[in-house]
């Protein structure tokens, strides 16, 4: 049931779409019917000069998120262990999150060029702050009687960040990784739109400056299947690492 409501959500959603689009309200330019956006997507899905378009974005976003996960959750457990480093990092986090680092692209392109280095760095940063702060809640969360038990064994303290600490804070971790996977992508997206000449982002100008919108919302719609696909990649990871916490929860019916 649960399956079938999401795809009748979709057929509702696209037969809404084709209905509006041949309903002569908007130009077709505007709003481009499902049999022009399809076998754009096709193509897009197909053709290896587009997939190689998909390859350079997937290479920018994961590459930065990949660095931000490993950065990001050593700083949040050092934080969430650490009184010293907590006082002196959790201000300077604090006080940085809220702006917005795509102000920062322009001195990126000055000093790492337009190529592929500025975008992964960007995306490096604006990834990093959600890890480290889900991560430093998680490694404050973990239960002082598992720290006690760990530390009355003998256990020294790299041990019991590696097998108490982190595996406690698991859940926190992965919570984080999900929330900034996307921000990963938009960032990309975002980067290739303003300054790049490939790129799913740079599809995306180059068909909205052609005024090819069904080929431009094609990219889109690969955009969103590929968040869906990563996201759901590390769903079954933290499943797998993981499996306690999915078996202690549930959905209420």
């Amino acid at each position: 049931m649960s399956v079938f409501r999401r795809l009748a959500l979709v057929v509702a959603g696209l037969t809404l779409w084709e209905l509006a689009a041949r309903s002569g309200m908007w130009s077709p330019i505007i709003l481009p019917s499902l049999a022009r956006i399809g076998p754009e997507f096709w193509f897009l899905a197909t053709s290896t000069a587009s997939l190689l378009e998909v390859w350079h974005s997937l290479f920018r976003g994961l590459s930065g998120f990949a660095l931000a996960a490993v950065v990001g959750v050593a700083l949040g457990v050092l934080m969430g262990r650490s009184a010293v480093a907590a006082a002196f990092l959790s201000p300077i986090f604090s006080g940085t999150y809220p702006i917005p680092k795509i102000a920062l692209f322009p001195i990126f392109i000055y000093l790492f060029g337009i190529g592929s280095l500025a975008k992964v760095v960007l995306v490096f940063l604006e990834c990093l702050y959600p890890i480290v702060v889900t991560t430093h809640a998680g490694s404050r969360a973990v239960n002082r009687v598992l720290l006690w038990s760990a530390a009355n064994m003998g256990a020294s303290r790299g041990r019991i960040l590696a097998r108490v600490v982190v595996p406690a804070a698991a859940p926190f971790i992965f919570a984080g990784f999900r929330m900034a996977l996307p921000i990963a992508m938009i960032v990309v997206i975002i980067t290739e739109m303003i300054s790049s000449a490939d790129g799913l982002g740079y599809l995306v100008m180059y068909s909205l400056a052609s005024f090819r919108t069904d080929r431009m919302l094609a990219a889109v719609v690969a955009i969103s299947l590929l968040g869906l696909m990563l996201d759901r990649l590390v769903v079954i990871l933290r499943d797998r690492l993981v499996f306690w916490e999915r078996l202690e929860s549930y959905y209420a019916e």
